[in-house]
């Protein structure tokens, strides 16, 4: 018999171990993995013990810890499927153009996403994008979301005063994708299975979703309907952190779903508080002014004294804080939060970090939960833009060699929900071809397979007998694999607690 999707196999046949800080004996011997009631409960040759129940062949393929994805806005990737995709768009004019040919959605607006505006030779402008979108509501949200485009019957719509650009940016923009993402669940909900069953077949087990919304009943919906493809740790944003204090939420508890049981997949996150704003939009918040404009220093969305309210009422109440810092002032002032208060969590992004502060996350035990793929669709940015800053851009091996803790994702939307992706951006700091871009900066692939699990670079994930079967067989030994076959990684399986989740 052949398992499927949603068995549970007994034994996982004819593979070979790999991972970081290995403990067992068996290096690159073909083994068999055998599983109970969700665990690891022995490793032997193959073949030497009894191979009862359902046997999953791997036929060779590697077994690794499932892989984490540390921070996905889950709705708005989702629903990333029903939009435009715009990053292939030259111009301000060619991505007009391409609103313009689009049909509408069911309610009547067409929404792209994707676009990165910063080397276009044009920038957007109001009565380019109504001349030639007409009076249909049309939205274009920028890549790193931190900006949108509408046009003016979208600002209309939305009670907006049109302007001379019809660029709204960072709050503002955030209220609108708000907006778009506050689809009806029967829409969302078959949209973020879809998303999760995609994320299985990469060998995914488990994200932290920080939608902007109140996502413990999001959650509860969705495993009451049967979701049962990852685990989800989910955000709270601060406009909810007196709710979730009401309601005693703590990060790790498990949500409830059907019935009076709680879920052990979706559990209580951390506190998301976002600090300032990012690269792309040149809302940053950078010691050094951007290039051309002596008087933007980005902006801290969020003083110091707010901070850390926020985050001292969220840590006296058990809740983890997760502080989006992009620029170098918003890491030394989430960093400063994090010593004052006590907290303990992460700092989102780490993009530009002081080289004095980059001890600071692990004297301070602040994980960074950073994406490696942004340091390649930003190479080119950060060389202009941040070009006459004098902090480290991306600084993954520095974080690393000081012991921070690191913890990979994607930023889905920003970046494709794909841990494949992220490695191979993190170990050769290159991608098409090019020559890697601050090489110095690689992390050694162990590091870089342990970042994408559940519990960081810190904190390995192993196979061992008494460990959780959150498994993925892959074809290949990501610690052995170049930059194409990272990318390219086939997974032929992957379990949640010893259940298929994909594959077979």
């Amino acid at each position: 018999m052949t398992p499927a999707r949603g068995d549970e196999p007994d034994v996982i046949a004819n593979a070979r171990l790999t991972g970081s800080e290995r403990t067992d004996p068996f290096g690159a011997d073909v083994v068999d993995v055998h599983l109970a009631e969700g665990l690891v409960v022995d490793i032997a040759p193959a073949g030497a013990l009894p191979r009862r129940g359902l046997v999953l062949d791997a036929d060779g393929g590697r077994v690794i810890p499932g892989l984490w994805d540390h921070h996905v806005h889950v709705v708005q990737w989702a629903l990333s499927a029903q939009r435009v995709p715009l990053g292939a768009a030259t111009s301000a004019a060619h991505a007009a153009a391409i609103m313009a040919g689009t049909v509408p959605l069911a309610d009547g607006r067409r929404i792209g996403t994707g676009f990165r505006d910063a080397f276009w030779p044009d920038a957007p402008d109001l009565a380019l994008l109504d001349a030639a979108t007409g009076d249909m509501p049309t939205y274009l949200v920028n890549a790193d979301v931190h900006s949108v485009w509408l046009n003016s019957a979208a600002l209309r719509r939305e009670g907006f005063e049109p302007d001379g650009a019809g660029v709204l940016r960072e709050e503002p923009a955030f209220e609108i994708s708000r907006r778009l993402n506050a689809v009806d669940a029967a829409v969302s909900d078959p949209l973020v299975t879809r998303m999760a069953q995609d994320a299985a077949a990469r060998g995914v087990v488990g994200l932290v979703d920080f939608d902007m919304a109140w996502n413990d009943e999001a959650w509860a919906r969705r495993l009451a309907a049967g979701f049962d493809a990852l685990r989800v740790s989910y955000g709270i944003y601060p406009e909810f952190l007196d709710r979730a204090i009401a309601q005693r939420l703590q990060t790790g508890d498990a949500v409830h779903g059907p019935g009076p049981a709680a879920s052990p997949l979706v559990r209580v996150g951390p506190l998301k508080v976002i600090t300032d704003g990012s690269l792309g939009t040149r809302t940053a918040a950078c010691s050094h002014a951007y290039p051309g404009d002596p008087h933007n220093h980005g902006l801290l969305t969020v003083d110091a004294a707010t901070l850390v309210d926020l985050m001292t009422r969220a840590t006296g109440a058990g809740i983890a804080s997760a502080i989006h810092a992009i620029g170098d002032v918003a890491n030394s002032h989430a960093l400063d939060a994090f010593a004052a208060t006590g907290a303990w969590g992460t700092i989102e992004h780490a993009q530009l970090v002081a080289h004095a502060d980059i001890p600071r996350f692990a004297r301070l035990g602040v994980g960074a939960s950073v994406q490696p793929e942004h340091a390649l669709d930003d190479r080119d940015l950060t060389d202009t833009v941040w070009a006459e800053q004098t902090s480290q851009p991306y600084p993954l091996r520095t974080l690393a060699d000081t012991g921070a803790n690191l913890l990979f994702g994607s930023d889905a939307p920003v970046a494709p929900l794909d841990p494949w992706a992220a490695l191979a951006s993190a170990i050769f700091r290159t991608r098409d071809g090019r020559e890697p871009w601050q090489p110095q900066q690689r992390v050694d692939a162990a590091t870089a397979l342990a970042a994408s699990t559940r519990g960081g670079s810190a904190v390995p994930a192993r196979i061992e007998p008494g460990d959780i079967a959150d498994l993925a067989v892959c074809a290949h030994d990501p610690l052995t694999a170049d930059e194409a076959t990272l990318r390219g990684m086939q997974v032929a399986a992957t379990l949640v607690a010893g259940r298929l989740t994909h594959g077979a």
